[in-house]
């Protein structure tokens, strides 16, 4: 009895948390959301976009 006991106990805690639960799952989605659509506002801002702009305009003018 007892040593069924212990086998349990061992196998309980060969088990560990191997993944993710719904929560989490949840939580890393809407903060995957969150970052996309400030990503997107950044992106899409005017400073950025000149700048970028500015990027590729500099370098299609290099001469080679």
């Amino acid at each position: 009895m007892l040593m069924r006991w212990i086998d349990r106990a061992r196998r309980a805690e060969w088990r560990g948390d191997a993944g993710m639960s719904t929560a989490e799952y949840a939580i890393g989605t809407v903060a995957a959301c969150g970052f996309a659509g400030l990503l997107l506002k950044l992106l899409t801002s005017d400073q950025v976009r000149a700048l970028l702009s500015g990027v590729i305009n500099r370098a299609f003018a290099v001469v080679f």
